[in-house]
């Protein structure tokens, strides 16, 4: 099924329809290096006629077990059933649903991976989850029609756009509190924090343009005109880009982050809305709501060389920490497609809630 529109979900409203693209109208393995060194040193010393012989033995250390790589679970907000699905991904299986406010539309985790930041747009708040018991803990009222969420990457605060109030809330999460309020343009949707903390980047729907806020004093420090109708960023690891999808445009604006200047466009799928830069930084995946695919760009090239059939209305899509797997929220099939990224082809489709709009991705132990 085709999706209808370019914009998030309308508070209340249910159904494949009502997936985030309608929001603009009204979304170490626990490896114990148990390295066990059973070191027998038995020593047997035994004396005879004024000789000493000593006799040692060792046993022979057991082999080193195998370095820790890393598990991670995978948080996807269910906009149609007004909760968070979790995913264990080392099983790709749905581990536990986590009721929030109306309409969830985006997600972020903080770095060391203890909270989640779940938007609920149709309840003008946030809700924070404890990754550990995957319960709510608090829920901060913010702006009119919340969509977008980033966590600063000291994990100190979180940007989250007001869709409807034409702002930006900063909530600073050691009180879980509102600190500032950053107006921006018309309708902000998407947004993306630099790896340095120094700028977030905000999508203006109905502005065709990015705002640069500077998060030393959270003002907006720069305006960029990009494609029609940008709904989602994410910024390169190195800071140097920012990748923006343009709904209307078919179209992902390459912005350089030394001049925020535009410096390349790829024409990507119809209706670009998510997208999500790997952890090498050398590629970027990009959801295509109404071509039901996903367009990977090399970033070398800034040049589509794969495109990924997936899901119903793709939306949302986030990489895991390790880099070889790509998860994909799937709006009007109430799924999450699992992409290898070796391979880039999906591997995996999960059910989860209904409407899945937004995924993140956090490190766990």
């Amino acid at each position: 099924m085709a999706v209808s529109s370019a914009t998030p979900p309308v508070p209340g409203q249910t159904g494949p329809s009502a997936h985030v693209s309608n929001v603009n109208n009204n979304r170490s393995d626990n490896v114990n290096n148990n390295r066990s060194d059973n070191v027998n040193n038995n020593r047997s010393d035994s004396v005879s006629d004024a000789r000493t012989r000593l006799s040692e033995t060792t046993a022979t250390p057991s082999p080193t077990p195998p370095p820790p790589s890393q598990t991670a679970d995978a948080y996807v907000t269910n906009a149609g059933s007004d909760t968070v699905s979790v995913i264990d991904t080392s099983t790709n299986t749905v581990t536990a649903t986590i009721p929030v406010g109306s309409t969830p539309v985006r997600a972020a985790v903080t770095p060391d991976g203890t909270r989640a930041y779940v938007t609920n747009a149709g309840s003008d708040t946030v809700s924070v989850i404890d990754t550990a018991t995957n319960t709510v803990t608090t829920t901060i009222p913010v702006g009119s029609g919340p969509v977008g969420v980033a966590v600063t990457p000291g994990g100190t605060r979180a940007y989250v756009t007001n869709r409807d109030s034409d702002t930006v809330s900063v909530i600073d999460t050691a009180t879980n509190t509102v600190t500032a309020t950053i107006p921006v343009g018309d309708r902000p949707l998407g947004v993306a924090v630099t790896p340095g903390g120094t700028r977030a980047y905000v999508t203006n729907a109905d502005s065709d343009t990015v705002s640069v806020i500077d998060t030393a004093t959270n003002t907006v420090t720069a305006t960029i005109p990009v494609g029609d109708n940008p709904f989602g960023v994410a910024v390169t690891p190195g800071g140097t880009r920012a990748y923006v999808t343009n709904a209307d445009s078919d179209t992902v604006s390459v912005i350089d982050t030394a001049t925020n200047t535009v410096t390349a466009t790829i024409p990507v799928g119809d209706n670009p809305f998510g997208v999500a830069v790997t952890p090498g930084g050398t590629r970027a995946y990009v959801t295509n709501a109404d071509s039901d695919t996903v367009s990977v760009i090399d970033t070398a090239t800034n040049t589509v060389t794969a495109t990924i059939p997936v899901g119903d209305a793709p939306e949302s899509v986030a990489v895991t920490p390790g880099g070889t797997r790509a998860y994909v929220t799937n709006a009007d099939s109430d799924t999450v497609s699992v992409i290898d990224t070796a391979t880039n082809t999906v591997t995996a489709t999960i059910p989860v809630g209904n409407v899945p709009v937004g995924v993140a991705i956090a490190p766990t132990t």
